[in-house]
């Protein structure tokens, strides 16, 4: 038995779609956890399953703080982390719950990326998706199985599974990361240092709906530096280096081997014009 635990903030359209997911899956899980820290609070949804929905009222992101509560908020002893962007394949709650068992693990599920086309109007199917998905051109997962990755620092929070103790014993989140970016490495990191094996988990998928994309994450600009400057005293490396290259390459920022300067702040045109088009998946 496995809990699925996932955010939302302001996108109620995907956690339905997350739900619609989870509903078809071919083993349902114990629970769905939800924080939600929409400026709306979401209506719970209905399924077949147990549902808690936790409210979590913050004008921020915090990201960190909001896993942790999930974590701390979940019944079963695995747990799923699924991103509110995310609807699980229908294989993927049975497969990682399975995966999880005694595996001292972070393990990542594929995920495939959709255009906005893929889930118009509600019209999808599992097998659809996997058609229409497109992989990530960074992370290479095998065809099934397990695949053990050496590097921590391509984990990602979209879709992850782990076991609670092992959640526990890397001390979770860490909550002095607020905002949005670099929360998610520094717990692969922290996991890491606690002993655990980083796995990418190949066959069933989690699908990535389609949503607006910024490139660089512009709106994000003050979170990402703060963050980035603590991961970097925690680490001694810099996280996100294509993001705060970027930044300097568009003259917001400029750096040295041990600090960020901002030389500007993006205005709201800055951020207009990094917004991509309507058909840009990542």
């Amino acid at each position: 038995m496995i809990s699925v635990l996932t955010l939302v903030k302001n996108r109620e359209a995907h956690l339905r779609n997350l739900v619609e997911g989870l509903r078809r899956s071919t083993v349902a899980p114990a629970e769905l956890v939800i924080v939600d820290m929409s400026l709306d609070p979401v209506e719970r949804p209905e399924a077949d399953f147990p549902i808690k929905l936790i409210r979590l009222d913050t004008d921020a992101l915090p990201l960190a703080r909001a896993r942790n509560l999930a974590a701390a908020s979940a019944d079963m002893e695995r747990l799923l982390f699924l991103d509110v962007d995310c609807i699980p394949g229908s294989d993927l709650v049975a497969t990682m719950a399975k995966a999880l068992v005694d595996r001292d693990a972070l393990i990542c599920a594929e995920v495939l990326y959709l255009s906005a086309e893929d889930t118009k109007n509600g019209c999808w199917s599992d097998a659809s998706l996997r058609t229409a998905g497109l992989a990530h051109p960074i992370r290479s997962f095998p065809p099934s199985g397990l695949k053990r990755e050496a590097n921590f620092g391509l984990f990602w929070s979209l879709a992850f599974g782990i076991a609670r103790a092992a959640f526990d014993r890397a001390g979770g989140f860490d909550e002095e990361f607020t905002g949005y970016g670099a929360e998610d490495t520094d717990f692969a990191f922290r996991a890491n240092k606690a002993g655990l094996d980083l796995l990418f988990l190949g066959g069933p998928s989690a699908y990535h709906q389609h949503h607006g994309v910024i490139d660089p994450p512009l709106q994000h600009f003050a979170d990402i530096i703060r963050n980035a400057r603590i991961f970097h005293d925690k680490w001694g490396v810099w996280p996100m280096e294509g993001w705060l290259d970027h930044f300097r390459y568009l003259g917001f920022l400029s750096r040295t081997a041990d600090d960020l300067i901002i030389k500007s702040y993006p205005t709201s045109e800055d951020i207009s014009m990094a917004t991509r088009s309507g058909d840009c998946r990542f």
